[in-house]
């Protein structure tokens, strides 16, 4: 049984998007995060991908919660991910093929990624399906703004499109650096800072 002071449903939606937001406030899942982001596309698949195996994950940890051996639970929960993994590796392999061979190895890492291990310890094995399955949701979100946040401004400043659609004037001087692995790191930097002093902000307001 939940203990009382255990966050509710609702408590955990909100919290995974920004309070508690994946990339910006708790450093997880930098790997996809500085791989995939140079193109809003892949990264919207890849949040798609790891929503799918994030919710997934999460509720069935909750439904096996009472049964979970305490020095088997990292397998299992090991086990779980990688079997909605495998689903998501060959859907995307089935369906969208070009995006998977864009995304390589990236989609299968998704099974060691924290995020993810990380909820099915903190939420799943803990409390009931419900807030299990809206922490994974807000958990999502989260990570899913993170991606779509950094893309823009890389995909934007980098190539002067959106989503692949121009946006910005044929004369745009392209900034190739940021569609390379340096304007990752620039531009997580900057967009981390910016939700850093916004949180600070919030809290002295709230004083």
């Amino acid at each position: 049984m939940a203990s009382l002071d255990q966050p509710t449903a609702l408590e955990r939606f909100i919290n995974g998007i920004l309070p508690e937001n994946p990339v910006y406030r708790q450093l997880l899942g930098m790997c996809p995060t500085l791989a995939v982001t140079n193109s809003m596309q892949a990264a919207m698949t890849m949040a798609g991908a790891t929503a799918f195996v994030l919710i997934s994950a999460n509720t069935i940890t909750s439904l096996i919660r009472n049964v979970l051996k305490p020095h088997l639970r990292i397998l299992v929960f090991t086990l779980t991910i990688a079997t909605f993994v495998t689903i998501a590796d060959r859907f995307l392999a089935a369906y969208m093929y070009e995006m998977s061979k864009q995304l390589g190895p990236y989609v299968p890492l998704i099974i060691v990624n924290c995020v993810i291990v990380g909820r099915c310890e903190v939420c799943g094995s803990r409390q009931p399906v419900h807030v299990a399955f809206s922490d994974g949701v807000g958990q999502s979100i989260g990570f899913a703004l993170a991606l779509a946040s950094i893309a823009s401004v890389r995909e934007l400043l980098g190539s002067g499109t959106w989503f692949g659609l121009p946006v910005l004037p044929a004369s745009w001087p392209a900034w190739v650096i940021m569609l390379l692995p340096p304007g990752a790191f620039l531009t997580l930097g900057a967009l981390m800072g910016v939700v850093n002093w916004y949180q600070a902000r919030r809290a002295a307001t709230a004083k």
